[in-house]
């Protein structure tokens, strides 16, 4: 009898754990929309608070200029080394820039650039805005009619996803640079034989693949570290919860959804 009700219990508790989460996430969903669509309302706005939006690409572009360098060159050096560690049992190396080419712009820049940011600046995001919402200096900005969405929640969309593409436009530039230097070293190939049939490929929806999942990216950013950081509770602990909730969500959003802009483009 008491086995039996034990089984009925923890049955009863996870069905109502997994309910509670479906329903938290449902939730979630709606509120992020509802931001998202706020957003798009006072995006009239972001000429008159223009102040605030070049603060913000500054730090999405020029901050992280030096972090996206490093890995992306190392990156595009990683992805000629072994690919072409493959390919020369395989095929001729003159398709070694083409393969790298195809990597850096399609997947690796785009993903990687994205992932970067997530971390970089879309938890900068929610540390901040968390700040202000347990000092409850958003709440002053309520008080003053001045609307935080408009103000705190605009400048950070916009800059986004202005910085994000330019940002993945460098990044898979310096990856291939980085694969044509580490081919040179590894495989003695010319600068000829490594860009040759890139040339001969080349495809602008290459390009716009990366650039659309770059947009898509910088919007996840944003909207996650701000939808975060407004609804950050607890103080200090709940700030620092936060930066890595913001984080964590917006990585695992950027996979997916760059698996559906691809499955889009490459179909």
């Amino acid at each position: 009898m008491s086995q039996t009700f034990l089984r009925e219990y923890k049955r009863e508790v996870v069905i109502t754990t997994i309910g509670s989460k479906i329903l938290s996430l449902i939730i979630s969903i709606g509120r992020i929309s509802i931001l998202f669509f706020k957003i798009i309302k006072n995006l009239k706005y972001v000429i008159k608070d223009r102040k605030q939006f070049f603060i913000q690409a500054y730090e999405i572009g020029f901050k992280s200029l030096l972090l996206i360098v490093s890995i992306a060159f190392f990156t595009g050096a990683v992805t000629a080394y072994q690919s072409g560690e493959q390919m020369v049992k395989l095929v001729p190396l003159n398709y070694l820039g083409l393969s790298v080419y195809k990597m850096m712009t399609m997947e690796l820049g785009p993903v990687l650039t994205g992932i970067i940011m997530a971390g970089r600046y879309g938890a900068s995001i929610s540390a901040e805005l968390g700040t202000m919402k347990v000092t409850e200096q958003i709440d002053a900005l309520d008080s003053m009619a001045v609307d935080p969405v408009r103000y705190l929640g605009v400048p950070r969309f916009v800059a986004s996803m202005t910085m994000l593409p330019i940002a993945v436009i460098f990044a898979d530039f310096i990856g291939i640079m980085g694969g044509y230097f580490i081919s040179i070293l590894a495989f003695d190939i010319s600068f000829y034989e490594f860009f040759n049939e890139v040339n001969n490929h080349f495809k602008i929806s290459d390009i716009s693949m990366g650039l659309v999942k770059s947009l898509t990216f910088g919007m996840i950013i944003s909207l996650i570290g701000t939808y975060v950081g407004f609804n950050t509770k607890g103080g200090a602990e709940g700030v620092g919860k936060a930066t890595v909730k913001s984080f964590v969500i917006s990585s695992v959003l950027i996979l997916i959804a760059d698996l559906f802009v691809a499955i889009t483009y490459l179909r």
